[in-house]
């Protein structure tokens, strides 16, 4: 079946609106990298009895002291952790709430250039992206006509290729970045083990569906051309063949109408010259002719 221009561009418009839908979603989240931290746990006390450590101080003897056997991961509490563009989660281990920091303060000196590169990046990207949406809408709205049409469908095709190439250049440089903050970033902080959010694979999904927004962009534009022209080459070609025909029918009139008349011409001409002209009677001499056969013979 034949795909229609009008559903090539609800397609474009599809594939563009879940990209937007992506990035603004992973931009806003905080589950671009998740795992564990590893931190010493609290001393233990009358409101903390579990997942601490019993430093064997008596409340009633304080100079009794009783040691604590616990050694290697045993001495540590496993937090999870989960860290967005702009900001760091994790648990509070004295309650079950969360503390959040700003993930600009956690980065390195050394990265915090790049990373707000990778901030302006994502920015620029959505802005791309709703400039893209907006084009192909109208584009899908004015479909009848097709230069209007073929107009909006370029500028479209160019802003989503830019925001494309945008967000790719925006999620490696936070890659990088987060993977440096690993290493450097504050010792309280540093991640135990870590690995990518499900807010990760929404910024690349997201990229996925604008590359192919913006192929089937260009692939309508490209379509849409190649059919106006072959089009206007199939009617400038008939007008031509009609333009023959005519002047063919009107030479062949005009042949016709010039053997008719010189056939009639020549008719004319024949008649006149094999006509016999006739003399009247009054002027013979009956003289001139011979009385008698004998004289005639004689």
């Amino acid at each position: 079946m034949k795909t229609t221009r009008k559903c090539r561009s609800l397609l474009s418009v599809s594939l563009n609106f879940f990209a937007l839908f992506f990035s603004i979603t992973a931009f806003i989240t905080t589950y671009w990298c998740v795992g564990t931290q590893r931190v010493p746990k609290p001393k233990c006390s009358k409101l903390r009895t579990h997942q601490c450590i019993d430093y064997g101080v008596n409340e009633t003897d304080p100079n009794k002291v009783v040691y604590s056997w616990e050694t290697g991961d045993d001495r540590f509490l496993f937090r999870q952790f989960h860290t967005g563009i702009w900001f760091s989660c994790e648990e509070n281990i004295h309650d079950e709430s969360e503390m959040c920091r700003s993930f600009i303060d956690l980065a390195p000196a050394s990265e915090k250039g790049m990373l707000w590169l990778s901030l302006v990046s994502e920015m620029l990207y959505i802005v791309l992206l709703v400039v893209g949406f907006s084009l192909m809408c109208l584009d899908l709205v004015h479909s009848r006509n097709v230069i209007d049409g073929l107009k909006l469908n370029a500028f479209a095709a160019v802003f989503t290729v830019l925001s494309g190439l945008l967000g790719m250049v925006a999620h490696v440089m936070y890659t990088q970045v987060f993977q440096v903050t690993v290493s450097l970033g504050p010792p309280d902080w540093r991640p135990y083990n870590w690995d990518y959010g499900w807010s990760f694979c929404m910024a690349w999904a997201s990229f996925t569906c604008c590359m192919g927004a913006s192929v089937t962009t260009l692939n309508s534009y490209t379509k849409t051309v190649i059919e106006f022209r072959h089009k206007r080459k199939t009617f400038e070609q008939s007008i031509r063949e009609e333009q023959a025909r005519e002047a063919f029918g009107y030479f062949r009139e005009r042949s016709l109408h010039s053997i008719s008349k010189s056939v009639e011409v020549y008719s004319s001409q024949t008649l006149k010259s094999g006509r016999k002209t006739l003399i009247p009677a009054d002027s013979l001499d009956l003289s001139d002719i011979p009385t008698s056969l004998g004289e005639e013979q004689c």
